[in-house]
């Protein structure tokens, strides 16, 4: 064999363990080969066994890096679960605050409203006052004496329009009865004709007929009905009571 071909070997031996001293030392190769040597069948060459995987083995760095990413991930996980906790109490928050607000609006609106009812109430009220009907005065009262019965006849012939004063008519009454309602003439010319004169103001029946004042008694002797009757004969016949002065 000629000398460079064994020395071209016995380089190549070297460089090759040269080579795999090296890799081994820098820890970067993750497969181990194994050749195991074979023969073909064939052509009687040998041939290469199959290559066998060894499992990866991690290094410390690769074990750093898995720590670190465990820590991103943890961080990013209480990162989101503290977002959605916010998130929620927020809303809560939220919709607390809206009802609070609802209920707000809910109480003003019905202090309003009762405020309103209470004004048209109240306006209702003073319009019912005004369209009420003033009551009545209570019916006025006389005396049952001379002095009642020509303040009460006095009144009505107001109404009637029938002149009179108090003066005139108590005048007349003194000197033709002396006050006394029950008083009758049997002996005056209108006696001796069957029609006597009576009462206050010594009135003939035809004449207390004739005159007689709506709203009155019909009874001769009624000392309203009387005297009223007369001072409306008197009005017609002399103008007014006041302006008798003697028998009439």
């Amino acid at each position: 064999m000629p000398k460079h071909a064994v020395s071209g070997f016995s380089r190549l031996k070297r460089t090759h363990k040269l080579s795999v001293v090296g890799i081994a030392a820098a820890g970067a190769a993750a497969l181990a080969f194994s050749v195991v040597p074979g023969a073909d069948a064939e052509q009687g060459e040998p041939k290469a066994a199959t290559q066998n995987v060894k499992p990866v083995a991690f290094s410390a760095v690769d074990t750093a890096a898995k720590k670190q990413q465990d820590t991103i991930t943890k961080q990013a996980d209480d990162s989101a679960a503290q977002g959605r906790a916010e998130a929620a109490a927020a809303k809560k928050k939220a919709e607390a605050e809206a009802k609070a607000k609802a209920e707000a609006k809910a109480k003003a609106d019905a202090k309003a409203k009762a405020e309103k009812e209470r004004k048209e109430q109240q306006a209702a009220s003073r319009s019912a006052e005004r369209a009420a009907p003033a009551p009545k005065p209570a019916p006025k009262t006389y005396a049952d004496n001379l002095d009642g019965w020509i303040r009460e006849s006095l009144d009505i012939m107001a109404k009637k329009g029938i002149p009179g004063t108090y003066e005139g008519i108590h005048r007349n009454i003194i000197r033709e009865s002396g006050g006394d309602p029950k008083a009758i003439n049997n002996w005056d010319i209108n006696a001796q004709n069957g029609v006597p004169s009576k009462g206050l103001l010594q009135v003939i029946q035809p004449t207390f007929e004739a005159y007689h004042v709506d709203g009155t008694s019909w009874d001769l002797y009624d000392p309203v009905a009387n005297i009223t009757a007369a001072c409306n004969y008197a009005a017609d016949m002399y103008g007014s009571m006041d302006n008798v002065n003697s028998a009439y």
